[in-house]
């Protein structure tokens, strides 16, 4: 594969150094883009019609259970040119062409691959993707996508759009992970809540502990933009009759209205889960933690005042180890704002969990 976008300079130390990734990517500078941008370089002509309609359609599908309409990524489409290295440094980028019909977009990026590869995705209708991290910059995913005409690759593009979608959004939350993982100012919460309950929890710098009882932690975070939440309760594990969805929530409304108040000053206010707005359902669906089973929802919370509302993401996991059931969920407050990385990021927080092993 040639890297038309790459300095002559930095061209040759990588040829020279036998395409190492290792040694590749030390001199390549860091990806760029903010979180949840993603780069579309295709021909123009294409990216107006049914080729271009359907990409959108991956990409910016709402995501699930906020309060009101937003993409899953931030799309953003560039016409392929040679040298065009701001651009290809951008942290998720992807590609996308057919052998025909022909066109100057098309070429540029065909140029990318060797008679071999082209002559493959002329005949192997099953070779349609491929992905390759640190291509152009260091943290960054580049992801082809080609087949040998529009027809067959919108084909796949509609029976992969799933696959695809959770390709970068993993990558997004994973990224986030790192990013938390990475943070020591916190250390004090996750050691208290190894040494009093028995499992782990990573949250950025800024949380602080708001509640904890016998079978409930709560963590908060506050600023002038954001009311970050995340708590944890456990009870016995009893049968799988309790990962089902109406008894998560049935659950989650029993824990919130013990816990979790709107006002401090009122008793009788509290969370639940909105679940008369018919075109905001919760969703649930089955995922893993840690190597975990896991039900995963999405949904909105009010307070039982109707005074407050937002978006929210839970896992409900059992532990074999302890015999115990965790529920575990991140919600926020920010009327009015944009509120998908937040819960990507509230997402990530909870992809921390795990038990710890008994010394």
């Amino acid at each position: 594969m040639k890297y038309h976008a790459l300095p002559l300079l930095l061209l040759s130390l990588v040829i020279a150094s036998c395409s190492s990734k290792k040694i590749k990517s030390e001199y390549l500078p860091s990806a760029s883009g903010k979180p949840g941008d993603v780069i579309v370089m295709m021909d123009s002509i294409r990216w107006k019609g049914p080729l271009g309609d359907e990409l959108r359609k991956t990409f910016k599908a709402e995501v699930p259970g906020l309060p009101r309409d937003e993409p899953m990524f931030n799309l953003i489409h560039v016409h392929p040119r040679l040298g065009n290295t701001l651009l290809t440094q951008i942290r998720n980028l992807v590609f996308v062409f057919t052998l025909e019909p022909d066109s100057p977009g098309s070429r540029i990026l065909k140029e990318q691959f060797n008679e071999e590869t082209l002559n493959r995705i002329a005949t192997d209708t099953s070779f349609f993707i491929f992905t390759e991290k640190d291509e152009f910059a260091r943290g960054q995913e580049v992801m082809y996508l080609f087949a040998a005409n529009e027809e067959l690759l919108i084909k796949k593009l509609r029976e992969n759009r799933q696959y695809i979608q959770n390709f970068f959004n993993d990558l997004e939350k994973n990224r986030m992970v790192e990013k938390i993982l990475s943070t020591t100012t916190t250390k004090g919460i996750t050691e208290m809540l190894k040494r009093e309950y028995g499992f782990e929890l990573r949250v950025p710098f800024g949380y602080k502990t708001a509640d904890t009882q016998p079978d409930f932690v709560w963590l908060r975070q506050i600023d002038a933009q954001v009311d970050k939440d995340v708590f944890i309760s456990w009870k016995p594990y009893e049968s799988e009759y309790q990962f089902l969805p109406d008894s998560i929530i049935a659950w989650r409304d029993e824990i919130t209205r013990r816990y979790i108040f709107e006002d401090p000053e009122n008793p009788l206010s509290f969370l639940v889960t909105e679940t008369t707005v018919p075109f905001k359902p919760v969703k649930a669906r089955q995922t893993t933690i840690n190597q975990q089973f896991a039900m995963e929802l999405r949904g909105l919370w009010r307070t039982n005042t109707r005074t407050m509302g937002g978006p929210f993401i839970s896992y409900t996991v059992a532990s074999p180890e302890t015999g115990k059931i965790y529920y575990l969920e991140g919600f926020c407050y920010s009327p009015g704002k944009d509120q998908r990385e937040t819960i990507r990021e509230l997402q990530a927080i909870l992809s921390t969990f795990r038990i710890v092993p008994k010394s």
